[in-house]
């Protein structure tokens, strides 16, 4: 069993354990404490009906009140609605302050857990089971939760640590092709924002990457948490350099609401990074050939670079409303190299209109 521990306010907070079984989660949960316990698996209609059963079953070696509720998969079900079927499900259950929430699934799943945990009864503990590569690298890690508010991204949310995250890498081979490449648009960026060596890990491992070779993936998602443990515990809050994490985002989460969440986030993230870098190098902190590397090396990686039927002012429009903005400056990260990050409040309309134009796919003759 490999783990790693994130610290919160210099302390010990919780740990990151890597696996390739759910056979190490009942020790996990009795050693922290919550043997005899209510558990309540949260999870989603997808990943319920591969892994509830397998979960629930090694959680009963730990209490024999372990229950299962799904909320329907999609982002576009990430919102207060169901949020209030969680609360009325561990209320009719009897869940008090000493209970365990239990997140099982992807990123929306962590962030609806999470925040329903956060919430409910002022707060009570819960864990990650990320089963995809986005979950897994990026939003088990660091305790944001949080929901959706219209069109509007996780605009409702609180910082919330979970207790423990486990991750069964084996999960990652029942994704499928599309999901995980979305996963690894995070992973992309952690290498692009603080470690160029690991970028260049990332691109040497391609096919072994591509085909999920167990113990190069294990060895990706191991690393990839490594980054972002390091940032989320320098700035557990957002206050300042963990919004070096949103390379991509600005200009990515407008582009996910703008085409009505039929791409991916991790598509949309991937289309941002490029936009980002292209826009470093206009700004001339990157040389035209980093820009240019940056972006042919998502392709082989199966994740776009040049998107359709995208109105720039409605994503520029977008992205001012978005939680990353400060004031009536738009926060950005650009790159002043492969591996260095850093954030950015001028980057005005006309450079944004310039790089999404750079990413939109016109067929010739249109």
């Amino acid at each position: 069993m490999e783990s790693l521990v994130v610290n919160y306010g210099g302390k010990p907070c919780y740990e990151i354990i890597f696996e390739k079984d759910f056979e190490g989660l009942s020790d996990k949960v009795r050693e922290l404490g919550f043997e005899g316990r209510k558990i309540a698996i949260i999870t989603d209609s997808n990943v319920e009906k591969l892994y509830a059963k397998d979960v629930q079953k090694e959680l009963n070696k730990v209490s024999k009140t372990v229950i299962a509720y799904a909320i329907p998969a999609g982002e576009e079900n990430k919102n207060l609605k169901e949020i209030e079927k969680i609360y009325k499900v561990l209320i009719e259950n009897h869940f008090d302050r000493h209970d365990l929430v239990v997140a099982l699934g992807g990123g929306v799943v962590g962030d609806m857990a999470g925040f329903a945990s956060a919430t409910y009864l002022r707060g009570i503990d819960f864990i990650q089971i990320p089963t995809t590569l986005l979950a897994q690298t990026d939003s088990s890690i660091g305790g944001k939760t949080g929901v959706d508010f219209d069109e509007y991204k996780n605009m409702v949310g609180a910082f919330h640590m979970p207790r423990l995250v486990y991750m069964n890498i084996s999960t990652l081979n029942s994704l499928s092709d599309r999901q995980y490449a979305s996963g690894f648009a995070e992973v992309m960026k952690h290498g692009l924002i603080k470690d160029a060596s690991f970028y260049s890990w990332l691109i040497e491992n391609m096919y072994e990457i591509e085909d999920k070779d167990t113990d190069v993936v294990l060895e990706m998602v191991k690393r990839s948490c490594e980054i972002k443990k390091a940032v989320v515990e320098k700035d557990p809050t957002e206050k300042g350099d963990r919004a070096l994490l949103n390379f991509g985002h600005t200009l990515g989460h407008a582009i996910e609401k703008a085409k009505g969440f039929s791409l991916t986030h991790g598509e949309c993230v991937a289309l941002g990074c490029v936009a980002a870098a292209f826009i470093s190098w206009k700004k001339e902190l990157i040389a035209m050939e980093e820009y240019y590397e940056i972006r042919d090396m998502f392709v082989p990686f199966n994740l776009p670079i040049s998107v359709e039927n995208l109105e720039p002012s409605e994503v520029i429009k977008l992205t001012k409303s978005d939680k990353k903005a400060d004031g009536d400056k738009i926060k950005f990260i650009l790159l002043k190299k492969i591996g260095k990050a850093f954030i950015d409040t001028t980057v005005t309309e006309e450079e944004m209109n310039a790089a999404l134009n750079e990413i939109i796919y016109v067929e010739n003759g249109d």
